[in-house]
């Protein structure tokens, strides 16, 4: 429904529209090339073809972004670190989301460097959720990384119940996952980036700023997880946690 919301907004003639994700933007640039957007985890802006510069995105389109195919590497390298047995990592993504595609590049070209196999599957709702599941006939040696988008956050609970249940490893771009049961995070603060939003909002209409790209990553861990699942978290890990769930 991106493109029926977007042209709902623009008719409403509004000073400024702020949004969130790579298709909401790409919706409401097709929607207008006039009203001001700001956008708050669009994850590659020029790969994913929503401005041509970070530091002059000219047009009608700006914000923060949260550069999320910088970090896909470090998901596998932590994956590892926390079950070293691990060969084979399910990824959940919503393929009609460029940005997603944009980390699985990212995923693919560490792989090898850490001797695991990606299997990427494409979910659009929660049946095929539960599908991705059950194709982990053994559960040893497999880890699941769920790409934070639209599909994905909304059936979190989901993703991690399913998780637990069959005693696999998780780790995600954003806190809420840990938060509702995963095992853990590494990636921007949600938060921090919607207060700057809420700032872009405040002076977009001044002059032309520049993408923003994030300047700390968190990495979040959940003990009471990792002990369903009967898995000991090295104590280096612990120590360099943001925040550590119990």
């Amino acid at each position: 429904r991106y493109s029926a919301l977007a042209a709902e907004l623009v008719r409403l003639d509004l000073d400024v529209i702020a949004c969130n994700s790579t298709p909401a933007t790409q919706a409401l640039q097709l929607a207008t090339r006039k009203i001001p957007i700001v956008f708050m985890t669009v994850s590659a802006p020029i790969d994913g073809g929503i401005v041509r510069s970070l530091a002059r995105p000219q047009g009608n389109t700006t914000g923060v972004s949260n550069y999320s195919p910088a970090t896909a590497g470090k998901l596998l390298e932590l994956l590892k670190t926390v079950r070293p047995n691990i060969s084979r990592v399910l990824v959940l993504r919503d393929p009609a989301n460029i940005g997603k595609r944009i980390d699985v590049r990212e995923l693919r070209s560490s792989a090898p460097k850490l001797d695991l196999t990606l299997q990427v599957i494409n979910v659009r709702n929660g049946n095929d959720i539960e599908r991705a599941f059950s194709t982990v006939a053994r559960p040893d040696g497999v880890g699941i990384i769920a790409l934070t988008d639209g599909v994905t956050l909304s059936n979190r609970m989901q993703i991690v119940e399913l998780a637990t249940r069959n005693r696999l490893p998780t780790i995600f771009q954003t806190k809420e996952f840990v938060e509702a049961g995963g095992l853990m995070s590494y990636g921007v603060n949600l938060c921090q980036h919607f207060r700057r939003g809420a700032e872009y909002v405040d002076k977009i209409l001044r002059g032309d700023l520049p993408i923003e790209l994030p300047t700390t990553f968190e990495l979040v861990i959940n003990l009471k997880t990792a002990k369903a699942i009967g898995l000991a978290v090295p104590s280096e890990m612990l120590t360099f946690a943001d925040q550590v769930i119990e």
